[in-house]
Order: structure tokens, then sequence, then C-alpha cells
């Protein structure tokens, strides 16, 4: 197998991984389908591109498209929970919104990056020049490395986000939002407003699915309006496959899992796509998935089955 192709998906899982710590926040803590995904993960992407043309660091783009996701899921929060819209309408709702909103934003469907106009971005600026070396045979600190510079700057960003958010699940706040996806009434016992968590919990999704997108954009050096196609699907097949492959591994936290299962996905779906038509990438993603689903949907019934069975002798 080529070595560039293999590091290439493994960089893009490393994106899409991020994007599923945000859908399992909605997904399997909130119990909510949130389709806002689909609009946030290009707006991250949209508000990025505008910035770094404009020549803002990447240091402030990307905090920026983390705000921008968060409102997002602020907005779609407001919807279902002041409103009474039901969970995947108000995601609906937002998505379709934010189509029109970011092309706003970008001022048109495609928005490149040029990087060889002197334009930054977290892949490409002179502190990464300087530890990696601009060009191959460069004298630097960490020149061996350069082929793998951005896996290592995304494993970092990965590992920096992974213990905010298991850190964040360990506080009272973080009790909290876990007890509003599992038990609502026990929140309003607690005399907290269940609606506000709720808002919170989606805005925190957002943001990092946004922030993914902000990624996403300086990866391929270009924004696209169809970037948040198919995201959903992504980001809900690496949280299936994390917690029913890896989860039950003792010593692995669910971001962990969630994290490996989006690496898994994404080389799978590499892997399917590697001789194939770029035309039906969203077919096999979708194709995959269904798979994962399946797959994920007939262990439960089994293991419902033998619990049922030990009560029995019990």
């Amino acid at each position: 197998m080529n070595l560039s192709f293999l590091l290439s998906a493994v960089e893009q899982a490393g994106i899409f991984a991020i994007l599923a710590l945000g859908v399992y926040i909605t997904y399997k803590i909130l119990d909510f389908p949130d389709l806002t995904v689909d609009g946030s993960f290009p707006l991250g992407g949209a508000v990025t591109a505008v910035l770094l043309t404009k020549g803002v660091s990447p240091l402030i783009a990307m905090p920026a498209s983390l705000l921008a996701g968060a409102a997002a899921g602020f907005l779609t929060g407001v919807i279902h929970v002041k409103m009474k819209v039901r969970d995947l309408l108000a995601g609906i709702i937002m998505m379709t919104g934010l189509y029109s909103v970011n092309f706003l934003i970008a001022g048109k469907a495609n928005l490149p990056i040029t990087t060889s106009t002197g334009m930054k971005t977290l892949f490409v600026n002179p502190t990464v020049s300087g530890l990696f070396g601009a060009a191959r045979g460069d004298e630097a600190p960490l020149s061996f490395l350069r082929e793998y510079r951005v896996l290592i700057l995304l494993f970092l960003l990965i590992v920096l986000l992974k213990i905010l958010m298991d850190l964040f699940f360990r506080t009272k706040l973080g009790y909290l939002l876990r007890a509003e996806g599992d038990n609502e009434r026990l929140v309003s016992l607690l005399a907290r407003d269940g609606g506000t968590m709720k808002i919170l919990g989606l805005m925190l999704a957002n943001a990092l699915v946004s922030f993914s997108g902000s990624l996403y954009v300086q990866y391929n050096k270009a924004f696209n309006l169809t970037d948040g196609t198919g995201k959903m699907v992504i980001g809900l097949a690496a949280v299936v496959i994390g917690i029913n492959l890896f989860g039950k591994i003792r010593f692995l936290r669910p971001t962990t899992a969630v994290v490996i299962g989006a690496v898994t996905y994404n080389l799978c779906v590499a892997l399917a796509l590697k001789n194939a038509d770029a035309n039906v990438k969203n077919l096999v993603t979708a194709a995959l998935f269904l798979l994962v689903l399946a797959a994920a949907y007939i262990r439960l019934p089994a293991k419902k089955k033998k619990e049922n069975g030990k009560e029995e002798q019990v």
C-alpha cells in the first residue's frame, strides 16, 4: 500500500475525529439527533477561510470558528427548547439556514487558500517551518519528521481536546449535562433548568464540529460550500464504531474510543474508495455506515436475550 495514501487517510481521519467528539455529545450524551452538523462543519470552514484570506492569523481564525459553531448550536437549542420545535426539525431548520449563511460569509461557493502567497495556516507558518523545515533537506530540529508534521499537529490537538472534554465531564456542570441525556427529571429535581443544559451541550458539540471544519479547510487549502454534505453520517459512524467495538475495553475512555472509531471508519472508507470514482464517495460512506448500524443492532438483541436469561436463572 502507498505510504502517502495511508498517511493522507489517517490525517483526514484525525480531522474527522474532532467532528466525532462533537457528535458524541449530541448523539450519545444528549440523545439529540442534531443535523446542524452538516451546516456547522462548513460554517467553521467559511469563517476560517475568509479570515485567512484577509491575513488574519490561524490562531485567531480557529477560535473564531469555535465561536461560530457554538452560536449555531445555541440557535438550534433555542429553536428546540424555547420554541418547542422537535429536535430533528430544529436541526434541519438550522442546517438549511446555515447553507445560505455559509455562502454569505464566504461570498462564493469556493474559496481557495493560497499559502504560496504568504498566507498562513495551522500547517504552513513560520513556526512549523522552523521546527520541521520549509522544504525537504532543510536543517531544522525535527526535519526528519517533516512528512508527518500535519499528523503530529492533529494528534496534539486531539489529545488536548480529549483531555479538556474528560476534565469537563468530571465537573458538576459536566455531570449535569450527562444527567440531562440520561434522566431529565433528575436535573429538574436538582433545581436545574434541563433546557439550559441541552443548549449548552449543543453549543459545545457544534463548536467542536465547526473547529473540525476549520482544520479541514486549512488541510485542503480551500473552502467548498458542500463540505458539510455527509459529515453527520461520518460522525455517527465513528461514534457507533467507537462505542460498540472499543468502548468495551475497560482502560479506554469513551472519548478515546470515539477517536479510534473515527480513524477506523475513515480508513475503511479511504480503502473502499481508493480505486473508485470520487462521485460515489457519499454512497460508499452511507453503505459502510449502514453495515456498522446493522452490526451494532444485531448484537443488541442478543445481549438483551442473554441478560434476560440471567434474570430467569436468578
